[in-house]
């Protein structure tokens, strides 16, 4: 995708070896990307959000093995680097199966080897997420158009939730790859953007994305939505996610539920867009088995904004001494959810579509994740 007409991704290598990234913290009002030189630095980036989204957070962890070992590439280091990566978010899969896939390519070569293995095989995940995407985009594009062909001559409203764009991913996004394929395409769209508090996501990060791309778009607050879709000004519902069971539960940022579930009432596809390595097949139940990320309670008692005269300023919103809950991503069963996108086509969001979709990956059964 690009930025001022620039293509950008969110992740790569400098040439020195060390790991660029756009620093998402600081959009919408500034972009700015920064270096990362050392895994303590990746593992902060991770854990601070200046990168997010389930493919970006593994690529980064995989990156952060690559900054690790050339420092030191012994069997302790790799073994510190993955506990440190696993530590700094536990909800979205993707860091674990990239630090699995990372700790295979160089776990049994001499050491003099590993440090261009693990660049080689972070190289590797980056660009099967690219291709991944676009696979996603392609497949739900054809929903789009259904959608379109539904009312001739009208806009597709679609409505998403969070960022599940270019910049949740190394490039072009899950739940945004088919938008940006159908408004390339010259298909009428409209996007609504929930703004998704407690971080602005949507408002923040989608919108610029959009914005950017030249997409149609609205920022809702996030409890607009039910009052859209009982008006018919939604046609579908496309998010991401960061975590799907066997089952085919769907793990994603909080409110996603409750779009769900006005979905549900009002008659309204609902589909989720994710790429593989996002399934977790040590889960069946999404509701008792996902941990669930609890974040600062800044998150929600602050916001940050450019004031009139182009400052970025913090403000406190809630009163002192309320106590506040953070919780990051809530559970959509699977009942609720129409269909998954997914680089091998549109599928149930049953276990045994996701198994016949994914055989290699069910008949391998990640291990759990050590932080469960």
């Amino acid at each position: 995708m690009k930025v001022d007409g620039r293509h950008f991704r969110t992740i790569w290598a400098e040439t020195d070896g060390d790991v660029g990234i756009i620093d998402q913290t600081q959009l919408p009002h500034r972009f700015a990307t920064m270096r990362l030189t050392n895994v303590e630095e990746a593992a902060r980036a991770i854990a601070a959000m200046q990168v997010r989204g389930a493919p970006l957070i593994g690529a980064a962890a995989a990156y952060g093995v690559c900054l690790a070992l050339r420092t030191d590439a012994s069997d302790d280091a790799l073994e510190r680097a993955y506990a440190l990566l696993l530590a700094t978010r536990p909800t979205a899969v993707n860091l674990k199966w990239a630090l699995t896939e990372m700790t295979a390519a160089v776990r049994n070569r001499p050491r003099a080897e590993r440090v261009a293995a693990a660049y080689a095989r972070a190289a590797e995940i980056c660009e099967e997420d690219i291709a991944i995407n676009q696979a996603i985009g392609r497949h739900g594009l054809k929903l789009v158009e259904a959608a379109a062909r539904r009312k001739p001559g009208e806009r597709v409203n679609v409505l998403t939730h969070c960022n599940a764009g270019w910049l949740a991913t190394v490039d072009w996004g899950t739940a945004t790859g088919p938008i940006y394929l159908a408004h390339d395409s010259g298909l009428p769209l409209h996007v609504w953007v929930d703004e998704t508090r407690p971080r602005n996501q949507g408002a923040a990060l989608t919108a610029w994305e959009l914005g950017h791309h030249g997409v149609p778009h609205t920022v809702i607050a996030d409890n607009t939505g039910g009052h859209l879709m009982q008006h018919g000004m939604v046609d579908l519902v496309i998010v991401g996610t960061d975590r799907v069971t066997a089952a085919g539960d769907v793990c994603n940022k909080i409110g996603t539920y409750l779009k769900a579930l006005a979905a549900a009432d009002n008659g309204i596809p609902f589909y989720v867009a994710l790429p593989s390595p996002t399934i977790d097949f040590s889960v069946a139940d999404g509701l008792t088995e996902i941990p669930i990320e609890q974040r600062g309670p800044e998150e929600v008692a602050a916001m940050t904004g450019r004031t009139a005269d182009g400052r970025i300023e913090t403000v406190r919103i809630v009163p002192e001494g309320s106590p506040v809950a953070n919780y990051g991503f809530d559970v959509t069963p699977a009942r609720l959810v129409t269909g998954l996108i997914t680089e091998r086509g549109v599928i149930a969001a049953t276990g045994d579509a996701i198994e016949q979709a994914f055989p290699e990956r069910a008949g391998a059964r990640l291990a759990r994740p050590a932080a469960e």
